[in-house]
């Protein structure tokens, strides 16, 4: 009877009908309910987390082709100006060209138009003195012989006339 007076058997008597107790409660079922309701719980979280990174893929897929649209639309936009310049800079080069005939044309209508009256002021310079070189020998001529008053009105008359 020494077994009944050992402390460790009634330690091991004890643990024994303290578990009896715990299964008898439900206690094993309890954690493996609370086991497999977290294990559930981290499923949930890893088909989340699987869900997201494809959502995440995807975006960036998106993204990625939108930048590369975009940069094909820059690079076009681009282009298009280029040539939109270099056109409007060859216009502009044609318009110039044309302004610069066109300024020369009207220049040298101008000279042509100066040199005509030029021509013209100096033919009635001529045409005045020849004139007044004509009275001058004509008075000289007729002042040394008599002459009738009429041909000197005349002649006084001529200057006028000539001019």
């Amino acid at each position: 009877m020494d077994i009944l007076t050992d402390a460790h058997f009634w330690v091991g008597v004890a643990l024994i009908v303290f578990l009896a107790i715990l299964v008898f409660v439900g206690v094993p079922k309890l954690a493996m309910q609370a086991l497999d309701a977290r294990g559930k719980k981290v499923q949930e979280q890893l088909e989340e987390a699987t869900r997201l990174r494809e959502e995440a893929q995807a975006l960036l897929s998106r993204i990625q082709a939108d930048r590369e649209a975009s940069d094909a639309l820059s690079k076009e936009i681009l282009a298009n100006a280029q040539e939109q310049a270099t056109r409007m800079q060859a216009e502009a080069q044609e318009r110039l060209a044309e302004q610069i005939e066109r300024r020369g044309q009207l220049a040298e209508r101008r000279i042509a138009t100066a040199e005509a009256q030029a021509a013209a002021e100096v033919k009635a310079a001529a045409v005045d003195l020849a004139a007044q070189m004509a009275e001058q020998v004509l008075t000289a001529r007729l002042a040394g012989a008599k002459s009738d008053p009429l041909i000197d009105a005349a002649i006084g008359q001529l200057a006028g006339k000539l001019q």
